[in-house]
């Protein structure tokens, strides 16, 4: 039976069988590895797009005795369901792990391989090593075993579980550096391209968690320095 308190917020209209089928529909990728007695890591990536802060991914290795029903693709979830699951996936899965590479990484890297590192060391983070990784799509080249799934945090309940961790935790850490550069709004818009962060990098220039290689659409002016405490001379932006 599934307690009420094992429901999250806003999946009221929902029943348990509901919850129970679609969970099911959503394990059809891990049950034939657990049948063998093998791991199963799901990992996901959030944050490819962002003007700052850094590329996160999770891996999540969840328990086929310990159900964790609904569950899905952390952009189908509102901020509410995403707070919700985030500690349940904690308390039941096997194994969480969580990586990040750093906006320097992705001047530095590219996108695409910072991605990669984030989700190996997402991997590495793990307490132990799975024997299988599902991937969204977009294999981290860990040197294991990898299955990508086209829209697998919709297909798989592991990937899903590790969209919502590595959305949710880098989320948070968007949220945090708002206090550390109070100029851009972080706390609002997590790094994303809004108007309103445009605009900021106009006034303000970059921070030190902006990714330099994604602003090459703004034209630079270097007539001051940036007051939000990054290391070195920030020049003004302008758009």
């Amino acid at each position: 039976m599934i307690e009420l308190q094992e429901i999250p917020l806003g999946f009221g209209r929902r029943s348990p069988a509901e919850l129970r089928l679609v969970y099911a529909a959503m394990l059809a990728h891990e049950l034939p590895y657990w049948e063998r007695g093998l791991l199963v890591a799901g990992v996901d990536e959030a944050g490819r797009g962002p003007l700052a802060g850094p590329v996160a991914a999770a891996a999540v290795v969840l328990d086929p005795e310990r159900p964790l029903y609904g569950v899905d693709d952390s952009k189908r979830l509102s901020p509410a369901h995403r707070r919700a699951l985030l500690p349940r996936i904690y308390r039941l899965a096997r194994g969480v792990g969580v990586g990040f590479a750093e906006a320097d990484e992705v001047d530095r890297w590219g996108i695409a391989e910072a991605t990669r590192i984030a989700m190996r060391r997402a991997l590495a983070a793990l307490p132990f090593v799975p024997d299988v990784v599902l991937v969204d799509a977009f294999p981290p080249k860990s040197g294991l075993p990898e299955v990508p799934l086209v829209r697998g945090d919709r297909r798989s309940a592991s990937i899903a579980a590790a969209s919502v961790v590595a959305k949710e935790l880098r989320d948070r850490r968007l949220r945090a550096y708002g206090g550390l550069y109070p100029h851009y709004g972080f706390e609002r818009h997590v790094g994303y391209g809004t108007e309103a962060h445009r605009e900021a990098l106009v006034l303000h220039g970059p921070s030190a968690v902006h990714r330099r290689s994604f602003l090459r659409n703004i034209v630079w002016s270097a007539d001051r320095a940036g007051d939000d405490g990054a290391e070195g001379e920030v020049p003004h932006a302008r758009l």
